[in-house]
């Protein structure tokens, strides 16, 4: 039975979040990766593009997200769907961290704005 814990989890860091794994391919998803977003406060991470749908459910803390041009606050138990090709950035202007669960499927490459693809290690 595939079950992920804690200790066994992996960290990344980029932009200035860290990004936890746990379900991944190396944990044994075969469709799904999901990952806790640790936001720090002040944190602006760049604008990209996203290849798959992204489901962010923000856990603790308040977020500015811009989807598509349009921005909006989130607060804890919100959840935002990022569809296929839309255009995601998300900003911590509080005082203290943010933390989120995103899911996606497999797969999920972003593009920034000058063009570089990144396929993070936490959703392949």
């Amino acid at each position: 039975m595939p079950v992920v814990r804690s200790s066994e989890t992996v960290a990344h860091d980029l932009h200035g979040v860290r990004f936890v794994s746990y379900a991944t391919p190396r944990t044994g998803s075969k469709e799904l990766c999901a990952w806790r977003g640790e936001i720090p406060a002040g944190t602006r991470a760049p604008a990209h593009t996203v290849t798959r749908e992204e489901v962010l459910h923000l856990l603790t803390g308040d977020l500015l997200v811009t989807l598509d041009g349009e921005s909006t606050r989130i607060t804890a138990g919100d959840t935002v769907i990022i569809n296929r090709g839309a255009t995601f950035a998300v900003e911590n202007p509080a005082d203290r961290p943010a933390v989120t669960w995103v899911t996606t499927s497999l797969g999920l490459e972003a593009e920034l704005a000058d063009g570089t693809r990144i396929a993070p290690p936490w959703a392949n």
